[in-house]
């Protein structure tokens, strides 16, 4: 298995021994998955759908109201990844002083003693929560189980968890490479041959408004996007 180049993220290295991941069965033990989403990735090749995986490897992701989809990963097979570190999740430490005031119940900590733990809780949570692209979606469900597994002690939300995925992200295949950006090569070009500066222009303008939408929405009204 090749390192993506951040060492600080990756698994122990017996653990990492002892479940491989395997793209081709779909399984990334300990990783946080990506796979672009159909026309909107077109368009902007920075956004896609995302889930979690549990110890075993399986992904779960948020695909619809009350739904969380098990094994079976909504827009086919994962492209990117990135596999975390158990040893950077407080809430495995012994340490109380990770225990922030508010953040999470001490009896729900007692409850979540190992990393399908905290998914299994999330899971449960999101099993009663509306489906929303733009308030509560698939980025909002992986965000909420790395603040319960308080991974890096960081409060994620949709935005930092993308530009995570984006910057850190490693790319499972060379064909996953063209699976992620042909598309995107392909439709910018046909829309700057027929459209130009009118096409570039429109472009620019969905990018801004859909990042400002999550950015304002995450830092100066946190109650509109659910995590």
């Amino acid at each position: 298995m090749e390192s993506n180049g951040e060492p600080n993220l990756m698994i122990g290295e017996e653990e990492v021994h002892s479940m491989q991941i395997d793209p081709k069965r779909s399984r990334f033990p300990y990783c946080i998955v990506w796979s672009p989403l159909p026309v909107i990735s077109w368009f902007l090749p920075c956004i896609g759908h995302i889930g979690i995986c549990r110890e075993d490897g399986v992904i779960l992701d948020f695909a619809g109201p009350n739904f969380v989809c098990v094994d079976n990963f909504t827009f086919g097979t994962p492209t990117r990844y990135i596999q975390l570190s158990k040893e950077q999740c407080c809430t495995f430490l012994d340490s109380s002083s990770y225990i922030e005031e508010g953040s999470m119940q001490k009896g729900e900590r007692r409850e979540i003693v190992t990393w399908d733990d905290a998914l299994r809780k999330s899971t449960q949570e999101y099993q009663h929560c509306s489906y929303n692209i733009l308030t509560c979606n698939c980025h909002s469900f992986v965000a909420n189980c790395l603040n319960r597994l308080k991974f890096q002690a960081v409060d994620w939300n949709v935005v930092n968890l993308a530009i995570l995925i984006f910057m850190r992200g490693q790319f499972v295949s060379k064909l996953a490479i063209l699976r992620t950006y042909l598309p995107f090569v392909m439709v910018f070009s046909l829309g700057l041959a027929f459209g130009g500066e009118i096409f570039l222009a429109y472009l620019v303008i969905f990018f801004v408004v859909l990042v400002g939408w999550f950015l304002i929405g995450t830092y100066c009204f946190r109650k509109l996007i659910y995590v």
